[in-house]
């Protein structure tokens, strides 16, 4: 039951809202979101930068009751201090030199909706007073004016920050920080759910394929091997921008590993480990090996992957091995009633093709078929990983669609 519920949350959220993902850590986030977006709650979401805290904001807002009016989207610190209030709150006429007439803020703006307030963490302290009060009452002046207005918005804050960390360095009032904290959403590194790596890069490649008019055909199983070893320091932004440039650029139908090496960034040059003569030492110096190549540390990554895909399919073997057996059985039984005996080959058709890759690819359907397409539970039924079930589906041209 749970798992068709996430299935159809997972469906909703990324034909909607473009959130991707199938992860215990991503889906932790998208079952917090569901809970809080129905709510008025302020909602709080931290995590490195290119994670996607804007896109869920607006999946917050697409699945509130406000949704139906202005979601509004601030980057609080690609706005000099001195306009910052300003943008925010409005000026009257004459506030402050340029000022030649009124002007509402964000958050008249977003009056009944949403306001998102990205990079809230590089918010001037004597700015988070004024954002504390709106929080608190709704109320808040325009700059240059003592006149009181009061809005129903709801806030949305993120950051990339620590904000604890900045609490204790007095750069955040920590008022605001637990009035913000009603909810938190942490959103995890790209480098903690490598698994969804596929299928962010389906999701990014079909947008692009779809746009220049081109059929996406997938990701080789070297070329995935080789997004998950990146460390990628942008998250999923950056995996985002390097396919959507990889795709238009070279018309990439299907990702290789020869395509994906041209457009990922070159390391840094190795450090220089030559010592230091004795004389203008302070430490002594200890030699050692030189750091093994990227493309060594792939070999063995592959190697392992390879090691687990064979044991898998010896199992799976095993399994065919004991079925065959068991019809061995079963035909011997009927001959003794018939009195006539059967040799151990006379069981197969001498027309049939004992092919293993045949008899491979026949497995898996009955799988799938005995399972109604649940990968997880053909797989384990099979005796391999889900990983590579997803491969044997590639490697035979078939798909969970069919079946």
């Amino acid at each position: 039951m749970e798992e068709s519920i996430d299935k159809n949350l997972n469906t909703l959220l990324q034909l909607k809202y473009g959130l991707v993902g199938i992860s215990s850590e991503m889906m932790r986030v998208k079952r917090k979101l569901m809970q809080v977006a129905p709510t008025d709650l302020t909602v709080l979401i931290t995590g490195e930068t290119g994670t996607g805290k804007e896109v869920f904001a607006n999946a917050i807002h697409g699945l509130s009751t406000r949704k139906k009016y202005p979601f509004v989207s601030v980057n609080c610190s690609a706005i000099p201090e001195n306009l910052l209030e300003s943008e925010l709150f409005g000026n009257e006429r004459g506030a402050f030199t340029g000022a030649v007439e009124q002007r509402k803020g964000f958050f008249e703006v977003a009056d009944k909706g949403t306001i998102f307030l990205d990079e809230i963490g590089e918010m001037p302290v004597g700015l988070q007073a004024k954002l504390l009060r709106v929080l608190e009452s709704g109320q808040f002046s325009r700059l240059g004016s003592s006149d009181i207005h009061k809005i129903d918005a709801r806030i949305i804050a993120a950051t990339n920050r620590n904000l604890e960390e900045e609490v204790k360095k007095g750069n955040f009032r920590q008022d605001l920080f637990f009035r913000l904290k009603n909810v938190q959403l942490h959103l995890p590194s790209l480098r903690d759910h490598i698994e969804d790596i596929p299928f962010l890069v389906d999701y990014f490649a079909k947008k692009v394929c779809d746009k220049i008019g081109i059929n996406f055909q997938g990701l080789s199983f070297d070329a995935e091997t080789l997004l998950k070893a990146l460390p990628w320091n942008g998250n999923v932004r950056e995996l985002k921008n390097m396919i959507e440039t990889m795709i238009t650029l070279e018309k990439a139908e299907y990702i290789t590993p020869e395509t994906l090496r041209r457009y990922i960034p070159q390391g840094l040059p190795p450090a220089d480990t030559k010592p230091l003569a004795a004389d203008v030492s302070l430490m002594p110096y200890e030699t050692f090996e030189e750091p093994k190549k990227f493309e060594l540390e792939l070999i063995f990554r592959t190697l392992l992957e390879l090691k687990h895909d064979t044991e898998g399919i010896k199992r799976a073997m095993n399994a065919l091995n004991a079925k065959i057996d068991s019809i061995k059985e079963n035909v011997a039984d009927m001959g003794s009633s018939n009195s006539k005996k059967y040799s151990s080959y006379e069981i197969y058709d001498e027309n049939e093709e004992l092919n293993l890759e045949q008899k491979e690819k026949e497995l898996i359907l009955k799988a799938l078929k005995k399972y109604h397409n649940n990968r997880r539970l053909a797989a384990e039924s099979l005796g391999i990983s889900e990983r590579t079930l997803y491969r044997k589906l590639a490697e035979h041209n078939l798909s969970l669609k069919k079946y």
